[in-house]
């Protein structure tokens, strides 16, 4: 076995399949996003290079696209400071239950695994003007909101929804993570915090936390990039309504491409969205990388 790992020859033959596959289904289409950005395409004729006007549209022109943007900026920092904070929550008090731990695992993290278009739509049957919530509060003598179409404010009301609908749906994803990473804490750490004196909270605050730190670098990292990209509950609730009022990103890159069949236009969105996810990741890697360094 150290003979093969030590022959480059032999690592070469059986890692380039992998790599070979990998290139063709992440880079090759990548680089066909960034060239379809620069053209005029609508998939019926050729591509038709224009250069950056595309992204000076978006950037110009397209007051959708800053809807979109505000939107999915709102989206990203709510799922990760609420996730963040509910996700370590729920997983230092689950670490710490013994009987029944099992059972509230799996109906936390129960909605991660269930289709959001399904979701989506039960959701959207529970915000009626006319159903679920605002039947019970008319029996109570309430008028309840109009939750998914009321447009006020500067995050209208129906993206709040959503966003709470996606902290219920995913939050569990966070607690999972964090529940992996304390399991594997050495248990005699918190040992000698008791035996000098620390209460519990006390050996969360000064053992548990700083062992998380990387974790939660994971954790924030999944949560940013999924947020930024995040499609199925807002179509499926919305469709990205009333008025362009939800739109995020990925709907407005769907609308574009699929719906108008600006395929140029809809790939220098794609490159947009592409690059702000890598920053997001680079700005969190860097700032865990400070943190490991002080630890």
């Amino acid at each position: 076995m150290n003979k093969l790992l030590k022959d480059k020859k032999a690592i070469c033959f059986f890692v380039a399949p992998a790599l070979i596959i990998f290139t063709l289904i992440m880079f090759v289409p990548i680089c066909q996003s960034v060239y379809y950005s620069l053209c005029d395409y609508d998939a019926l004729s050729a591509p038709k290079f224009i250069g950056f006007k595309n992204y000076v549209k978006i950037l110009t022109k397209d007051d959708t696209m800053k809807i979109a943007f505000k939107n999915s900026i709102f989206f990203m920092l709510y799922s990760v400071i609420t996730q963040l904070i509910l996700g370590l929550i729920l997983a230092g008090l689950l670490t710490n239950i013994k009987k029944g731990r099992n059972l509230f695992k799996n109906i936390i993290y129960l909605p991660c695994v269930l289709s959001s278009a399904a979701l989506g739509l039960l959701w959207m049957f529970i915000f009626s003007p006319k159903l679920g919530i605002n039947q019970i509060l008319a029996g109570w003598g309430i008028d309840g909101p109009l939750w998914l179409m009321d447009t006020s404010g500067f995050i209208v009301l129906p993206m709040k929804v959503i966003a709470f609908v996606a902290l219920w749906q995913y939050v569990g994803q966070s607690m999972m993570l964090y529940m992996a990473q304390i399991s594997g804490i050495d248990t005699t750490l918190f040992e000698a915090a008791y035996i000098d004196g620390a209460s519990r909270i006390q050996a969360f605050r000064y053992v548990t936390l700083p062992l998380l730190v990387p974790m939660m670098a994971t954790a924030m990292s999944l949560n940013c990039i999924g947020s930024l990209k995040f499609f199925d509950l807002v179509f499926n609730m919305t469709e990205a309504g009333p008025n362009h009022a939800t739109e995020v990103l990925a709907t407005h890159l769907y609308t574009q491409g699929f719906k108008y069949f600006k395929y140029g236009y809809a790939s220098a969105i794609g490159v947009i969205l592409l690059i702000l996810c890598l920053v997001v990741t680079f700005v969190i890697n860097r700032f865990v990388k400070v943190k490991e360094d002080y630890m």
